[in-house]
């Protein structure tokens, strides 16, 4: 099943085996170079206060209109987790990052991604600028996830016009070698 972050932040999270409700879901990690789905933030309701736990995607056993681990301690402090704490420290996010294509155009920013539920990873990420959403970006276009920016395919209008500009700085009629005088 392909479900955007959007629609699944506020998703309950309950255990298997009780059917304790756990948290809702807060947030995402994302690997930029894997392209996979690496865990949720999770909110986990207080007395006074609320605390934020993680889940990893491998401990999720159902993705349906409620979420269900296998178990209630498989929720924890994301510092448990020392596969995580790399991408923790990365400073190369995709969401909230900047999008530019090869040629520098500027896209917005990325506010929103589509994953599939099966194979835990990202396939598309939706920018957004000025308010305004932009046509998806497919995760397979990405060239390069920068600290500073996601730099992805120039779009195939945008190709056109360099392949016709480059087309134009080359002559239409070959030049011909001079020939020298005596022949």
């Amino acid at each position: 099943m392909h479900i955007r972050l959007s629609t699944c932040l506020g998703m309950v999270i309950r255990a298997e085996n009780t059917e304790e409700v756990i948290g809702t879901i807060d947030g995402i990690l994302l690997h930029p170079d894997r392209g996979t789905v690496e865990g949720f933030f999770v909110r986990v309701p207080g007395l006074f206060s609320s605390s934020s736990l993680f889940l990893s995607a491998f401990d999720i056993a159902h993705f349906g209109r409620t979420i269900v681990v296998r178990d209630h301690d498989r929720v924890a402090p994301a510092e448990d987790f020392i596969r995580v704490q790399p991408l923790l420290l990365d400073s190369r996010n995709i969401l909230g990052q900047r999008i530019r294509t090869e040629s520098g155009i500027f896209l917005g920013r990325c506010r929103d991604v589509q994953f599939e539920t099966g194979s835990m990873r990202y396939t598309w990420i939706f920018p957004k600028k000025w308010l305004k959403w932009r046509a998806p970006i497919a995760v397979a276009d990405i060239i390069e996830v920068r600290p500073d920016a996601i730099i992805v395919r120039d779009p195939p209008a945008v190709v056109r016009e360099k392949a016709l500009a480059e087309a134009a700085k080359t002559p239409l009629v070959p030049l011909l070698p001079e020939m020298p005088e005596g022949a």
